[in-house]
């Protein structure tokens, strides 16, 4: 990774993937609120006029992103600049879809924003560092579910100990340790209703996706990071078709049990 500068003090990132579908279906799953909130966090397009103007990102609680819309032209590339964060200048992000042979596409999402000096280069990075792991998610959700209905769980928990301890501590209690990519898995008795293939593992970062055929088709994000010093695991379920929504429901409460009963949070962060 690393941030290209120009000597107009333009600094920028740049991450692509290439996806199944057509430009059309692939532009739904980046630039409408629905599409986005399939593989990614909760996401609305504000619209005025019948044209976005806005997008707005709900990344957890107090934790809501907002940018205005620069450039929409569909099915090809959209733009949009919001306030930077840690006292950045505002970042602008470009989306773009290109058509490739094969019934494939390449979306490409660029970061930009200008300074004069290296201060927010971090900013950029860290920024680019995440889009991987959503991106595989994309890729899983054109592959298998393209234009489902979708809904999301979203579970977050601090964690003593160093990142390593946290995803052993995770990955143990989900019965996840050792699992290979392509392997089926299923969650132990004690754990919510969870199952499905090992599309990607991790420990470098640590992070899972996994492809989710209980208790209903979806996929199962699993990772752990840091974040000011304090270690957390994090679990994000998409759940897709007609009965997502009801899924969601049914299942949310009893995953918001497990985590709280598994990793309460350190007495010294309460």
């Amino acid at each position: 990774m690393s941030v290209k500068k120009e000597a107009s003090g333009r600094r920028s990132v740049q991450v692509e993937v290439e996806v199944p579908g057509t430009p059309e279906e692939v532009w739904q799953a980046i630039a409408t609120g629905p599409g986005v909130s399939s593989w990614f966090v909760p996401t609305e397009f504000e619209e005025s006029d019948g044209r976005p103007v806005a997008v707005k990102s709900n990344f957890g609680p107090g934790m809501m992103a907002r940018s205005s819309m620069t450039t929409w032209d569909p099915p090809r590339m959209f733009a949009a600049q919001g306030e930077g964060w840690g006292g950045s200048p505002p970042m602008a992000t470009e989306w773009s879809v290109e058509a490739r042979a094969g019934g494939v596409c390449l979306v490409r999402v660029v970061h930009s924003l200008f300074a004069s000096t290296d201060d927010w280069d971090n900013q950029l990075e860290a920024t680019e560092s995440g889009w991987p792991g959503f991106f595989r998610t994309l890729r899983i959700y054109l592959t298998h579910f393209r234009g489902q209905r979708s809904a999301i769980m979203q579970f977050v928990a601090p964690v003593e100990g160093t990142e390593a301890e946290a995803w052993e501590k995770l990955t143990a209690a989900l019965g996840l340790k050792g699992v290979s990519v392509g392997q089926h898995w299923a969650s132990p008795a004690d754990v919510p209703a969870l199952g499905g293939v090992a599309e990607y593992v991790s420990e470098g970062p640590y992070d899972a996706l996994l492809r989710l055929d209980k208790p209903g088709p979806g996929v199962g994000a699993l990772g752990a990071f840091s974040m000011g010093g304090q270690s957390m695991v994090a679990l994000t379920v998409y759940h897709y078709g007609d009965q997502a929504a009801g899924t969601a429901a049914r299942e949310t409460p009893l995953w918001q049990a497990w985590m709280q009963e598994r990793f309460p949070m350190p007495a010294e962060i309460k």
